[in-house]
């Protein structure tokens, strides 16, 4: 197994090894941190989906409309006749 040395001036050495081991190490830690953020990309994706069918954004969303319909109403009535006119 190859060894590469890593300088740590100005670190504090409590902290820091004074050797970083590679070759196989290094390909070993690659695919450890590739696994990890495959499983986080994962658990977010599934996360949104959920969100997405929840009942309570459904429930945000209804609601909205009717405030925008609320709001069309008393800010133009007679525009809001129009429409419903139009649709007979």
């Amino acid at each position: 197994m190859q060894r590469c040395a890593m300088s740590l001036s100005g670190m504090n050495n409590q902290y820091a090894r004074r050797e970083v081991f590679c070759g196989n190490t290094c390909h070993d830690l690659k695919r450890f941190w590739e696994r990890e953020i495959g499983k986080q990309t994962y658990y977010r994706e599934s996360e949104e989906y959920r969100l997405g069918r929840s009942a309570l954004r459904k429930l945000r969303e209804e609601w909205r409309q009717r405030l925008e319909a609320k709001l069309r109403l008393q800010n133009g009535p007679d525009e809001a006749k129009k429409r419903a006119n139009v649709g007979r």
